[in-house]
C-alpha cells in the first residue's frame, strides 16, 4: 500500500526556516542565531544548483557543500557546527513532512581536537581575588569586583549568567544561588563562604552605585546600568597580572573540582551542561595537570 506523505509547504519560504528556528526552545539565543545564519548560508549556496526546497536535497549535495566550505578555508570546528545545524534542520523537516529523506545521513565531519581551556595558577588567582588595596579605588567598585570574581571562580558561572543575576537569586541561608543558564534552564549552585562574604559586603553598599531605575539587578556598572559581559572583561583587565578571559575562571573552577575528586556528573550539574561530553573535556585538562606534576616532581619520571 502506498504511503501518502502530507507535505507542509509555505509559498514564501518552502524551507520554513523561521518555523524551524521557532522550535529551538531549548537552545541559547546565541546558538539559535548561529543556526539561522548557517541555514541561510546553506540555502543560498544550494540555490545556485537550482534547488529551491528541502525535498530536492540529497546526500551528494550536502557533501559537496562540506567540500565547498573546506576550499573556502573554514575551520574544521566551524564546518562541523554548520553541518550540525543542517542535520538538526532535516530531522525537523522529516517530522513535519517538509522532507522525505535525511540527506545528512552518512555525512561525517570531525569537529577537530580543539584547544584545552586555560587553567589559572595560584599566582593568577591571587592577583584576581586578593589584589593589593588601591587607596584611590572607589570602595563600591572594589567590593563589586570582589563579588563578581568570587562568583565566577567560586560558583563557576558563565559571564552572561552572572550579568543577569538579580538580588533575589541569592539564598544566604542555604548558601546557594539560583541561576538561569542556557536555554532558560534554571539551576541552583553552591555559594562558598568567600563568595558569600564578598556578596554581603557588596550588597551592604550596593545602593551607593545602583540607582532605583536598575531594579533588582545584582551588579551595576559605572553608568548605573546592569553589568554587561564587556564590563566584566574590564574588571579582569584591571585585576589580572596577564591577559585573562572571564571564561578562564569557569574552566579553573571545573578543573579544580575534578582535581579534588568530584564526580563528573556532579560537575556537569554544577556547570549546567546539557551533555556530559561537554564536561568531559575538563577531565583531559586534569589528566594533563597530573601528568605535568608527575614529570616535574618524580625522580623517575
Amino acid at each position: 500500500m502506498a504511503i501518502d506523505f502530507a507535505v507542509e509547504t509555505d509559498q514564501d519560504d518552502p524551507w520554513q526556516i523561521d518555523r524551524f528556528i521557532a522550535s529551538l526552545t531549548s537552545l541559547s539565543e546565541r546558538t539559535i542565531d548561529a543556526y539561522k545564519t548557517d541555514l541561510r548560508m546553506f540555502t543560498e549556496w544550494i540555490s545556485r544548483m537550482n534547488i529551491s526546497e528541502p525535498l530536492a536535497v540529497n546526500r551528494t549535495m550536502v557533501r559537496r557543500y562540506v567540500a565547498h566550505l573546506s576550499t573556502r578555508q573554514y575551520a574544521q570546528r566551524s564546518i562541523a557546527r554548520k553541518v550540525a545545524a543542517i542535520r538538526r534542520y532535516f530531522k525537523w523537516a522529516l517530522r513535519h513532512g517538509a522532507a522525505l529523506t535525511d540527506p545528512t545521513l552518512g555525512v561525517h565531519v570531525s569537529g577537530g581536537t580543539g584547544r584545552l581551556p586555560r587553567v589559572l595558577d595560584r599566582r593568577d588567582l591571587e592577583h584576581l581575588l586578593e589584589p593589593e588595596v588601591d587607596p584611590n579605588e572607589p570602595l563600591w567598585r572594589r567590593r563589586r569586583d570582589d563579588a563578581v570574581l568570587e562568583l565566577l571562580y567560586g560558583s563557576g558561572l558563565r559571564v552572561a549568567e552572572l550579568c543577569s543575576l538579580d538580588c533575589a537569586a541569592i539564598d544566604f541561608t542555604q548558601h546557594a544561588l539560583r541561576v538561569w543558564g542556557k536555554g532558560s534552564k534554571e539551576r541552583r549552585v553552591p555559594l562558598g563562604e568567600p563568595a558569600s562574604d564578598a556578596l554581603r559586603a557588596w550588597i551592604e553598599i550596593r545602593s551607593d552605585a545602583a540607582p532605583s531605575e536598575v531594579g533588582d539587578a545584582l551588579f551595576t556598572n559605572e553608568r548605573g546600568h546592569r553589568l554587561t559581559p564587556r564590563d566584566v572583561r574590564r574588571i579582569l583587565d584591571r585585576r589580572s597580572a596577564s591577559p585573562t578571559h572571564p571564561h578562564a575562571l569557569r574552566h579553573t573552577y571545573a578543573t579544580h573540582l575534578l582535581d579534588g575528586g568530584a564526580d563528573l556528573r556532579a560537575v556537569q550539574e554544577l556547570l549546567g551542561h546539557a551533555d556530559v561530553a561537554t564536561t568531559q573535556r575538563y577531565t583531559h585538562v586534569s589528566k594533563e595537570r597530573l601528568t605535568a606534576a608527575y614529570r616535574q616532581s618524580h625522580p623517575r619520571a
